[in-house]
C-alpha cells in the first residue's frame, strides 16, 4: 500500500495546480499546468470549462493509478466569483462567464432601483456593487436578460462545488463561496436576502453545507472522502485560524492587498462600505470583514512611469532597499506627490509631480503613500477592535520598504511576514482533515518571520 495522502487540485485563473500532502501537511507531488481561454458567445475571453474538467478527471485517474500514493480524500480550492449552470440532466448550460465580463449598466441599475439604496444593500449584504464579481448580479443579469436559459437550469454551482460535483454528483453549496461579495446573502438575517427568494433564486442554489463536509465515494472501486471545494481566498487563511488563538488580522498581498479579520464583531457601517470594505465568510458561516485596497495593480502601473522617467531598468525597482535618512527626508516636509490611476487617495495633486533627481527618493515617496492608504485599509478592517498581532503575506510580503513603512506606522502592533506560496492548497486540504494545528505550524511551513519597527523619526 503507497503512502496515505489528500489530493487537492488548486484552480487559479492562470495556473491549474494538483498537489498531494500527507499526513503532516507536507507536499509530496505537484503538478501545473495552464490553458488557453476560449471565447463566450459575445466574444468575451473565458475558462475554457471543457479542458478543465478534462484535466482534472485525467489528472485523478492517473494518480489513482500509481502505486506509491493511497489517495484517502479529496478537496478543491478554486478562484470566486464563476458559476457553472447546468440542467436537469447534469448538462452544461452556459460558458463559465469571466467574471470581469462587462453588465449593461440598465441591468445594474434594474437591480439597485428595486433592491437598494445601493450602499444599504451593500452595507447588509456585505457586497459592494461590481457587477459579475457578485455572483448574485450573475444570476439576475441571466434572468432577466436570458430567462430562456435561467429557466433550464436545475442547479448553479460556484466553481469550487462544481468541481466536487464533478466527481461525486452531490450538488452543495457552500459557505465561503456563497459568502463572497455575491450579493446573495442578508449578514443581518443570516440566510439568502430577501431578492434572492422573490427573484426565485434560491430554486437553483442547492443546500448549504460547512467546508469541512465530507462525502464518501466509491470511486472506481476505492471508498474516497470528497470535500465540497472552498474559495481559495477563505482557504489561504484556514492555517492562520487553524493555528493562532489571539486576535490578528492578515494583509494578503498581489494585485489586490485584501485586510482580513476573521474575529468581526458587529455589522457593517455605512462608513465601512465608504472606504470599500466588505463581508467574506469563514467556514463555518460567520462574518469575515475584509477591505480591499488595489495596491499591486496601482504600484505596477506607477512604478512603470517612475522607471521611464528615470530611464533605469525595468526590474531596478526590485533591488531598493529602505533607507532610514531618506524616509525621514521626505516625512518631515510629506506632501503627496502622485496622482492615483486605479484607486482614490485623500489630498493628492492633480497631476503627478516628480522633484526628485534620484529614482530612490521618488520610490520611498511612492512607497510612503502607499503605505499610508494601506494603514487606512488595515484600520478600516480593525475597526473598533483590539487586534495587536499582524501577519503579511503575498507579494509586498518581501518588499523591503514596504514593510519597514508599516511597520513604523503600526508600529504599536506585532508584525509578522510569512510565506504562503501553498496557502489556499494547503488550507483545502487542512479543512477537510479536521486536524487541530500546533501553533508552531505557521513557523515550520510558512517561513514566519518578525519584522522589528523603527524606534524614532
Amino acid at each position: 500500500m503507497g503512502e496515505k495522502v489528500t489530493a487537492i487540485f488548486d484552480i487559479g485563473r492562470t495556473n491549474k495546480k494538483f498537489f498531494l500532502f500527507d499526513k503532516d501537511f507536507k507536499e509530496v507531488y505537484r503538478e501545473y499546468d495552464r490553458f488557453d481561454e476560449i471565447e463566450d458567445e459575445d466574444g468575451y475571453p473565458t475558462e475554457d470549462l471543457a479542458k478543465l474538467e478534462n484535466w482534472a478527471k485525467a489528472t485523478f485517474d492517473r494518480i489513482m493509478a500509481m502505486p506509491e500514493y493511497d489517495v484517502q480524500a479529496v478537496n478543491f480550492s478554486c478562484y470566486g466569483a464563476s458559476l457553472v449552470h447546468f440542467d436537469e440532466e447534469g448538462k452544461v448550460l452556459t460558458p463559465l462567464y469571466n467574471y470581469m465580463k462587462p453588465l449593461n449598466q440598465e441591468v445594474i441599475d434594474s437591480f439597485y432601483d428595486k433592491y437598494g439604496p445601493i450602499d444599504e444593500f451593500s452595507r447588509v449584504s456585505g457586497s459592494l456593487n461590481m457587477g459579475m464579481l457578485n455572483t448574485g448580479m450573475h444570476l439576475y443579469w441571466l434572468k432577466t436578460q436570458r430567462p430562456a436559459i435561467f429557466s433550464k437550469i436545475k442547479y448553479s454551482l460556484h466553481l469550487p462545488q462544481y468541481l466536487s460535483y464533478l466527481f461525486t454528483g452531490n450538488p452543495v453549496s457552500e459557505y465561503t463561496s456563497i459568502g463572497c461579495h455575491t450579493n446573495l446573502w442578508d449578514f443581518e438575517r443570516n440566510g439568502y436576502h430577501q431578492w434572492v427568494i422573490e427573484e426565485g433564486v434560491d430554486k437553483v442554489l442547492p443546500p448549504i453545507v460547512p467546508s469541512n463536509h465530507l462525502i464518501d465515494i466509491d470511486y472506481k472501486g476505492k471508498k474516497i472522502a470528497f470535500g465540497p471545494g472552498i474559495h481559495d481566498s477563505s482557504s489561504a487563511l484556514l492555517p492562520y485560524v487553524s493555528s493562532i488563538s489571539e486576535p490578528f488580522l492578515l494583509v494578503s498581498t498581489g494585485t489586490w492587498s485584501i485586510s482580513i479579520n476573521p474575529f468581526t464583531e458587529g455589522a457593517l457601517s455605512l462608513e465601512d462600505i465608504k472606504r470599500e470594505s466588505l463581508y467574506n465568510m469563514r467556514i463555518d458561516g460567520s462574518p469575515v470583514k475584509v477591505a480591499r485596497l488595489f495596491l499591486g495593480n496601482e504600484y505596477k502601473l506607477q512604478v512603470k512611469e517612475l522607471t521611464d522617467h528615470f530611464n533605469v531598468h525595468k526590474d531596478y525597482h526590485r533591488t531598493v532597499k529602505f533607507d532610514e535618512d531618506t524616509f525621514f527626508e521626505i516625512n518631515k516636509d510629506f506632501e503627496p506627490m502622485f496622482k492615483w490611476k486605479s484607486i482614490q487617495g485623500n489630498n493628492e495633486p492633480e497631476a503627478t509631480q516628480i522633484p526628485y533627481d534620484k529614482f530612490e527618493h521618488a520610490y520611498h515617496q511612492l512607497m510612503l503613500e502607499l503605505v499610508l492608504l494601506q494603514v487606512e485599509s488595515i484600520n478600516s478592517a480593525i475597526g473598533d477592535q483590539k487586534i495587536e498581532d499582524l501577519y503579511i503575506d503575498g507579494g509586498f510580503s518581501d518588499n523591503d520598504v514596504y514593510i519597514k513603512l508599516l511597520s513604523y506606522y503600526l508600529r504599536s502592533m506585532k508584525l509578522r511576514t510569512t510565506d504562503a506560496s501553498l496557502g489556499s492548497a494547503l488550507g483545502a486540504a487542512i479543512v477537510i482533515s479536521q486536524t487541530k494545528l500546533n501553533p508552531e505550524f505557521l513557523a515550520q511551513n510558512y517561513g514566519l518571520k518578525d519584522q522589528n519597527p523603527l524606534k524614532t523619526v
